[in-house]
């Protein structure tokens, strides 16, 4: 029984008690006012004391007495304290701790980005020293004056005795992280040469163009059916109960050792990849079930393809294009030389087929459909591929005649660019229309339209972390990234000088641009997930149809799967929002935990929703089971 966890606030004290070591630490440990971790999305509010209460009601009669004045803390002061996973409770670690950002030593391991004195840790106490990054998963709670973060496997929480303190460490953390990250000092002027004069906002959220997020909603709002229910009423920030339900049933053997990829289908049929077999599993408006049917690849057949990591859907998803990695050398991750033609009809491996441009081999490191809905296509003979510096679009019609007698035809190069200089292209994903969005390794976003590969039309800057996958709406107005620490949701919505409204796929946004946002887990939620808590495969629900607006954005983390209300996400007054420094974060999200890592968290095609579900089924996949969840129907999936 899946779903998403039902977390009550873990509680620790802000005690001023000047007793001894034992009795404070009880205190610390038994008080329920003031000190509150979070469940998933909660919004944290100080909490009156009687004390407090006597202390206002005193100050409102203006009596001339002096009060005394307690001694000032010393400079960079806070109480630092733990999270027990142990116990599931916060203990005070040290009452009074002095931080400071101090240079990694000479003979560290970790060098500086641009050579320099080393970067720039954290160091509270005599416990904690971290290099200052997004890998801290710092979460700031202004109402409290505290912020949480990850530190050597675990999670900590460092308390200021006054806002003026907590603010000037954030002014401090956010100088520090930006010099680590591009290797100079965050002044106006290096800003502008890392982000770009038309994405400051990107550095001062403050000077964006917020309106698009509000206008967002309300045209949101304007093309939603009267009777469909609304998403964001739908899936509040915190519940006390099982959010999800599933349905779920063990990998077939036949896949071969377990689950390599999903390939899901908006007709009959989905597709779980296995190491030496496919698992044909049949779709159902309540999730997926498992036909009993595998498709075996040995012998000739299996030649090349036990290592399949990329299963993409063709021709009316009669067909399916596996490409296998044949080695992981280069920065871009493991590169393939060519793909294999499956007809699902017949189970067999009716083509192989070859990467070449002017009579050479080259290699691609991803492949894609021309647009969102291209898989339905019968008659789809062509499709996208990406490498390092190579953007194109790859057709196995043969100009010579019939390809099969051939055997290893090579694919024909009908358009696309190979770049010059180092582009590092990661990732890439179509919109419905067959525009381009591509993710780097540098953290840039490039859009390009479906009618040029030359040149991209607009380039989001990068936050200092690599980008390794992308998606995108089928209207091409929202663009989803993913890091290994964040999320990163992008509007790429502008009016241009008539005031007709654009995407940066067909013309250049200049400076009117909305600062993005960020979704995140808390640190607490990042050291539950798991040794590898990365962020894998974030996307948006699955819709082909003009006019349709996606619901819901998941991600894999870890043994998380973590799904986000994409018009909570958008909602400018969201309650995550409020009092925040720097770019937005939410973390109102739903989680949906495994007892090993995610291979894949997908949502099915919109038409298998149910009457009164707002969204399709959310598929999650392990190496050794698969599960199906509906989002809103709380009744056990039965079959």
């Amino acid at each position: 029984m899946g779903g998403a966890q039902s977390r009550r606030d873990l509680d620790i004290s802000d005690s001023e008690d000047d007793g001894d070591n034992e009795e404070e630490q009880q205190s610390e440990e038994e008080t329920d006012q003031g000190f509150s971790t979070p469940s998933s999305g909660q919004t944290l509010k100080q909490q009156k004391t009687p004390v407090d209460e006597v202390d206002e009601k005193l100050r409102s009669l203006k009596l001339k007495y002096s009060t005394p004045q307690k001694n000032s803390n010393p400079p960079n002061s806070v109480k630092l304290y733990l999270f027990s996973t142990r116990d599931s409770k916060w203990s005070a670690a040290d009452k009074l701790a002095r931080f400071s950002f101090v240079r990694s030593a000479a003979d560290s391991d970790r060098s500086p980005p641009s050579g320099g004195d080393g970067e720039w840790d954290l160091r509270v106490g005599s416990m904690v020293r971290v290099r200052v990054g997004p890998e801290m998963k710092l979460q700031m709670f202004p109402n409290q004056k505290r912020v949480d973060f990850v530190s050597d496997g675990g999670v900590w929480a460092m308390k200021f005795f006054s806002d003026a303190d907590y603010r000037a460490f954030l002014s401090e953390y956010q100088r520090r992280e930006f010099e680590n990250t591009f290797g100079s000092d965050r002044t106006e002027e290096n800003e502008v040469k890392v982000y770009g004069k038309d994405f400051i906002g990107w550095a001062r959220p403050g000077s964006a163009d917020e309106s698009i997020w509000g206008d967002a909603e309300e045209e949101f709002e304007r093309s939603r059916s009267p009777v469909t229910p609304s998403p964001f009423k739908a899936t509040p920030a915190i519940e006390a109960q099982d959010l999800l339900e599933e349905f779920e049933e063990e990998a077939s053997n036949g896949g071969g050792g377990g689950i390599q990829s999903l390939a899901l289908g908006a007709l009959e049929n989905s597709f779980l990849v296995g190491e030496s077999g496919i698992q044909v599993v049949k779709n159902f408006s309540h999730g997926i079930h498992g036909k009993g049917v595998t498709v075996k690849l040995h012998g000739a057949d299996a030649r090349g393809r036990s290592t399949a990591k990329k299963a993409l859907l063709m021709r009316a998803e009669t067909n399916m294009l596996l490409m296998s990695p044949l080695n992981a050398e280069g920065r871009g991750g493991p590169r393939s030389t060519g793909v294999h033609q499956l007809d699902l009809e017949t189970g067999k491996v009716v083509t192989e087929w070859k990467f070449g441009k002017d009579g050479a081999d080259i290699t691609m490191t991803d492949i894609t459909n021309d647009s969102k809905g291209a898989q339905l296509d019968p008659s789809e003979s062509t499709f996208l591929g990406l490498d390092d510096n190579r953007l194109c679009r790859w057709d196995m019609r043969d100009r010579h005649g019939i390809v099969q007698d051939l055997m290893s035809p090579v694919l024909n190069w009908t358009q696309g660019h190979q770049f010059s200089r180092g582009t590092n292209f990661q990732c890439f994903a179509s919109t419905g229309d067959g525009s381009i969005v591509v993710g780097s390794l540098d953290g840039k976003i490039r859009l390009y339209s479906k009618s040029s590969m030359r040149m991209a039309k607009t380039a989001f800057p990068g936050l200092g972390s690599p980008v390794t996958h992308v998606d995108v709406t089928f209207d091409g107005k929202w663009i989803l990234g993913t890091t290994d620490t964040y999320l990163i949701l992008i509007s790429t919505v502008f009016k241009d000088k008539d005031g007709k409204e654009k995407t940066g796929f067909s013309g250049r946004m200049g400076s009117r641009i909305a600062a993005p946002r960020l979704l995140k887990l808390t640190p607490l939620d990042s050291h539950r997930a798991g040794i590898d808590n990365k962020f894998r495969k974030g996307q948006f629900s699955w819709v082909t149809e003009n006019g349709k607006q996606e619901r819901h954005l998941v991600a894999t983390v870890g043994k998380f799967s973590a799904i986000w209300n994409f018009i909570q996400v958008k909602n400018s007054s969201h309650e995550c929002y409020h009092n925040q420094e720097g770019l937005k974060s939410c973390y109102c999200y739903k989680v949906v935990l495994r007892d090993e890592s995610i291979v894949d968290s997908r949502f099915m095609h919109d038409k298998f929703a149910v009457s009164d579900s707002p969204e399709a089924p959310l598929v999650v996949a392990t190496p050794m089971k698969v599960s199906s969840f509906s989002i809103s129907n709380r009744s056990r999936l039965q079959f």
